[in-house]
């Protein structure tokens, strides 16, 4: 029983990871109709902006950012990966705004090239240990289990973040405007809505989820590279898929049910097989889409927005 429970935290704080990196892809997705593939590479340039740049071949890196207070690096961080968003949304996305979706395909592709070489040019190839908030990762002993607080801090934050996200969509004139716009873009244009205004608002929550997964997970990694973003957008990706393109809610489940299938998997499979553990838990992604094509939760219309 115990081991179960400590799987079960496990599942839950990694399965918080993947909601969040879900929720950052799926709002995107949910007014653009963009599966940003770029949103791997603002994970990492939030991690990156942690440390003091160089091309050495040390693996020790020396933090930045990182050794300020976390009152003062977390709205850095968040501020660097949102000014990131915004760039990309003015100078990538908006001109491409009418093209067709694997247009935008192709330019988010293009994107995530440019920010990964980016990091090759500025820290080099080699993966970075980082230190980032030692004390997080000390344990807690309660009834056989053994709980390092991150996990606490990750699942406790998440849940911030997805009541805060709800309240905002909910109550807020913006947010409003946002849920109008996932629903008919075009309708939400003609009764005033600011294009530019939402899908930078968009881009920026966007950010801010890249920022706080960047932040949360770094801490249990322990290290990154130029691609360490990359496998926790393409889970976000397929939580998305899983929940239902275009639905957020959907996305935050899709995201805390492959954190769960990994941590299981990982778990209960014979030695032999934990290798191959993704492609167990990418098989069992396949059954639910043959069961459901369009997700647990799908939105009754998928269209072009804009």
């Amino acid at each position: 029983m115990t081991q179960f429970l400590q799987t079960c935290l496990d599942a839950a704080s990694l399965g918080s990871i993947f909601a969040l990196s879900a929720l950052g892809i799926g709002l995107l997705f949910g007014i653009l109709r963009l599966a940003n593939v770029a949103h791997g590479e603002f994970i990492s340039t939030a991690a990156y902006s942690l440390i003091v740049p160089f091309t050495s071949v040390a693996a020790a890196s020396e933090l930045f950012i990182g050794k300020w207070h976390w009152a003062a690096v977390i709205p850095t961080v968040c501020a660097i990966v949102v000014v990131l968003a915004l760039a990309t949304e003015r100078f990538v996305f908006r001109p491409l705004r009418s093209a067709s979706a694997p247009v935008l395909m192709m330019a988010s592709f293009t994107v995530s090239y440019i920010l990964q070489n980016t990091v090759l040019m500025v820290y080099g190839s080699q993966a970075r240990g980082v230190n980032l908030w030692y004390g997080l990762t000390q344990q807690i002993q309660w009834q056989g289990l053994r709980i390092p607080l991150i996990q606490i801090v990750t699942i406790a934050v998440t849940a911030v973040l997805m009541v805060s996200l709800s309240l905002f969509l909910k109550y807020s004139r913006f947010g409003i405007e946002v849920r109008a716009a996932a629903e008919d873009f075009r309708m939400a244009r003609y009764l005033g809505v600011k294009a530019n205004r939402v899908i930078g608002i968009a881009f920026a929550i966007s950010g801010v989820l890249a920022a706080a997964v960047a932040l949360l997970y770094l801490p249990q990694s322990g290290t990154i590279n130029y691609a360490w973003g990359s496998p926790l957008a393409l889970y976000g990706f397929v939580a998305v898929v899983v929940g239902g393109m275009g639905s957020l809610p959907g996305a935050v489940l899709g995201g805390f049910s492959i954190g769960i299938a990994i941590t299981m998997l990982q778990v209960y499979l014979p030695p032999e097989l934990k290798p191959f553990r993704d492609a167990f838990a990418f098989g069992l992604v396949i059954v639910i889409l043959v069961v459901r094509p369009n997700g647990l939760f799908p939105v009754k219309h998928v269209m072009k927005r804009v």
